[in-house]
């Protein structure tokens, strides 16, 4: 298993466009898949479970992934949300 954290700097945080494509990029590997914010634990596979975190801009949240390809799994899901998913109109 590996576990990583990451600050959320997009303006949306994970609401709406971010968690449908945060969500999207995580069910597109193998392993078991959670983000955490605070005391709150859910599968990032799941739309609902993304969305009930309420993760706001500036807020840190801890990906963990285990399974074959969760090495990869972080590191493509970190980048996303440190590029802010690619949305250039956001400062």
């Amino acid at each position: 298993m590996i576990v990583d954290k990451v600050i959320v700097d997009n303006k949306a945080g994970l609401h709406a466009k971010p968690a449908s494509l945060f969500v999207q990029k995580a069910n597109e590997f193998k392993s078991e898949i959670y983000i955490k914010k605070e005391t709150t634990r859910v599968n990032a596979k799941s739309i609902m479970g993304v969305m009930i975190l309420a993760v706001q801009k500036g807020d840190e949240i801890q990906i963990e992934a285990n399974g074959d390809d969760e090495k990869r799994a972080i590191e493509q899901l970190k980048q996303m949300i440190e590029n802010r998913f690619d949305f250039v109109d956001e400062v």
